[in-house]
């Protein structure tokens, strides 16, 4: 089995991510961002905080081109990611670690067969794919499950198989959005120690949460939305 390892951090963009005066709106008028302006930098720990409904799920899925904005500049190592072509998606999303609430998990597919098809799609061979898998797997504490169904396994043990298969891929940008919603605290503590180990290694990490305690486990920088305005961004020093 291989090991995981990520990358060495290379000399990158000051910014990797830039949103200037971002708004989204949806048909019937409401607004769910509104003038949204931040940059976050290579290898930042940043938490996407607010209420329900602050448009901290709008924001992580504008970065991933799941959503577009109806206006402003959304940018992803300097790619404009409202021009993005359909057929270029793909290719941004290639650096990106994607982890969403609703985590769609293949339930005719084992343990290992979930965590390995991001590899086989983008190429990657048999071989080379399930040690990748198994590795990322050992990375998350699931080794010992992988030959069985998804849908035995508990909450948590289900959204650390959705961050396997986000890391898989060894991506520069991880983004997790209400990653410990439904999980015990003891639980979330441990998820939330595996983006810290990410982010130790250079990963960019967003995460958005609506549980205050979890800023102080990590200590992040914090832009904070209310009614999809950015009302507020701390640095890490800001938060202790």
């Amino acid at each position: 089995m291989a090991r995981f390892t990520l990358p060495a951090p290379k000399p990158s963009l000051r910014h990797v991510i830039h949103f200037s005066n971002v708004h989204k709106s949806y048909p019937g008028g409401h607004q769910a961002l509104g003038g949204v302006s931040f940059d976050i930098a290579a290898g930042e720990l940043v938490f996407v905080a607010g209420h329900s409904g602050a448009g901290k799920s709008t924001l992580l899925k504008l970065i991933a081109a799941i959503e577009r904005p109806t206006a402003g500049l959304v940018q992803v190592k300097e790619q404009n990611v409202g021009a993005l072509r359909a057929s270029m998606v793909p290719y941004l999303r290639r650096n990106l670690g994607l982890i969403f609430q609703e985590q769609k998990l293949l339930f005719d597919r084992t343990v290992l067969e979930n965590i390995q098809l991001p590899l086989l799609i983008t190429g990657t061979r048999q071989k080379d794919a399930a040690s990748r898998a198994r590795a990322a797997l050992d990375k998350v504490g699931l080794l010992d499950r992988e030959r069985l169904n998804p849908i035995t396994l508990s909450g948590g043990e289900q959204q650390r198989l959705a961050i396997a298969r986000a890391i898989v891929n060894r991506p520069a940008i991880l983004l997790a959005d209400e990653p410990t919603a439904n999980l015990d605290r003891e639980t979330a503590l441990k998820v939330m120690d595996i983006f810290r180990q990410f982010n130790q290694v250079g990963v960019t990490v967003l995460i958005s949460t609506h549980d205050e305690s979890l800023l102080h486990a990590l200590n992040p920088r914090v832009l904070r939305l209310a009614h999809g305005a950015l009302v507020e961004s701390q640095t890490s020093e800001a938060t202790a």
